[in-house]
């Protein structure tokens, strides 16, 4: 057994549980210890584990493990409180940072308030539509707004990628979805070869999108940054917001702002919050 010390963070109630690694090697199996500690109830519990490491690229480098052990590329709400980590902790004095991910290096914005990083803004990238990229097994060169049948009911998928693969879904009474039952069959669709994150998206008006997300490796969760902006990237594509605008997207942890350009290229704005810090008994058995 080992001792191992971590912060819970959470970013719009996406939370992570966060171990320092900028002066301590990484010498254990880090999807072992998601597994192992995500878990509520029976843990720490959280959507899983992020990793805060040094880096030759960038200001900090982040690696994201979800609580199946899986390791994922991105997520926007880990990322912004990977930056409130480094800033509220000392490591750095940057009010512009940089953070390598395994979906590029991001670059982020932080908004203090009395000497504590509240917000951030995060450039998430341009979302992409290539099949291939995505990855997605379609024979056109998009899959926008496509009819796709799934538990016997049709719905209209927009297949984009934010460094993740995602499935948008524009529909109706999403509060009332029963996304336990759905989500498994959405995540293990056989034209997404490597699973992929669904969002289920109800436009209140052109500036304000409801949304529910099933996560690849976690299940359903009350906020997805990658998410929210592959959302609002498919709303741009199909017409239902205009490139520019700043869109409120309402998720079960609270809102996140999305601005998705002509070119597609995403800013994403949310809170942070440090919720509590702990050791926790590590069994690597």
């Amino acid at each position: 057994m080992r001792k191992i010390a971590f912060t819970k963070m959470h970013g719009a109630g996406n939370d992570y549980i966060y171990i320092d690694l900028f002066d301590s090697p990484l010498d254990f199996d880090p999807n072992d210890l998601a597994r192992k500690m995500s878990p509520r109830h029976f843990s720490v519990g959280g959507d899983g584990v992020v990793l805060i490491l040094p880096s030759t690229l960038a200001d900090a480098k982040m690696r994201m493990f979800n609580l199946d052990g899986s390791e994922g590329k991105m997520c926007g709400n880990a990322i912004r409180c990977v930056a409130k980590y480094l800033s509220d902790h000392g490591l750095t004095k940057k009010d512009v940072i940089t953070v390598e991910t395994l979906s590029g290096i991001k670059t982020l914005r932080l908004f203090k308030e009395g000497g504590k990083v509240k917000r951030v803004s995060v450039e998430m990238g341009v979302a992409n539509f290539t099949p291939a990229e995505i990855p997605v097994l379609f024979e056109k060169t998009e899959m926008v707004d496509e009819p796709v049948t799934v538990l016997g009911k049709e719905y209209r998928m927009t297949a984009v990628s934010m460094g993740n693969p995602h499935a948008v879904i524009f529909t109706t009474g999403v509060a009332a979805l029963d996304l336990a039952a759905m989500g498994p069959t959405f995540e293990t669709l056989p034209i997404f070869p490597e699973r992929v994150n669904t969002e289920f998206a109800e436009m209140i008006d052109d500036k304000t999108i409801l949304m529910r997300v099933w996560e690849r490796g976690s299940g359903e969760t009350f906020a997805c940054g990658t998410g929210a902006s592959a959302t609002v990237a498919a709303a741009v594509k199909t017409g239902r917001v205009k490139a520019g605008d700043e869109v409120t997207v309402r998720l079960l942890g609270g809102d996140l702002t999305i601005k998705v350009d002509a070119d597609y290229a995403v800013t994403m704005t949310g809170g942070a919050t440090e919720v509590y810090q702990g050791v926790y008994i590590y069994d690597e058995d």
